[in-house]
Formats: structure tokens, sequence, C-alpha cells
């Protein structure tokens, strides 16, 4: 039985098609969403944890929960990332508009995609805005 699962369709950001430098993919700071996740001890610098997730092929990977705080400490940035996903993203050839769905089984984390129809993307699509994440009621 699976005890939490959520998802995330990826952005052009997320799987680093924009050529951008931010790190990982922003994690909403929805209660739902970050209850995923273990809690991060916020009066410390940039708190982050290490996460080792399964994938469908039983294959280990792991990735950086990370709370960038520094707003807290002076700075600007007060936003929660998943990162260290890069080989994760391009071995399993995902792309913008494909989904990643995190879930937890009796405490292993477990990490899967769906790929999005490809054949139906046209030239001038419209952008939708927004997080892309959803929590997966069981």
């Amino acid at each position: 039985m699976i005890e939490r699962s959520i998802a995330k369709v990826l952005s052009a950001n997320d799987t680093g098609d924009t050529g951008g430098h931010q790190a990982g993919i922003l994690v909403p700071k929805e209660e739902g969403i970050l209850a995923f996740f273990p809690e991060l001890d916020s009066s410390l610098y940039n708190p982050r944890c290490h996460l080792t997730f399964v994938d469908e092929s039983g294959s280990y990977w792991e990735f950086a929960f990370i709370y960038y705080n520094n707003a807290l400490f002076g700075g600007t940035r007060n936003e929660f990332r998943l990162t260290r996903m890069t080989k994760y993203i391009r071995q399993s050839a995902i792309v913008p508009g494909d989904e990643i769905i995190l879930s937890q089984d009796r405490g292993q984390y477990r990490i899967s995609h769906r790929l999005k129809n490809r054949s139906g993307r046209t030239a001038g699509s419209v952008l939708k805005l927004g997080t892309g994440w959803r929590i997966i009621d069981i």
C-alpha cells in the first residue's frame, strides 16, 4: 500500500531545457506537498537532506531536498527545491510536459514518470502557468 504520493508536470525550467542556472525543481510551500518531505530545520542556513528514491526498474537515485532560506539570514531566497535530478531526467528521456510521480511506500521513496502525448504538440502551443504540483489521493 502506498502511503503518500505527489506529482508534478515538469516545465522547461525543471528539465533544464531553458539553460537556466536554477538548482532543481521548485517545491511550493503548500502544506500537503511539503508534508511529503522530511521537515527541515529553518534555524539552519539552507538546511537539506538527501533522499534515496527507487525507480520502476529498481535503480536507486539520490536527490536532495533543500530549503534555500537565506532570506532569513539577510539574503533574498526563500524557497524549497528538489535537486540532483538531472541524471534521472536525462536517462528517462523526460521532457517538459511529462509528469514525475513521487511516492512513499512503507518508508521507501519511489519515483516514476508519465510521458505526455508527444504527437499532439504543435508550434505556438499556449504555455500554461502554475506550479504543476498535485497531491495524489489514494
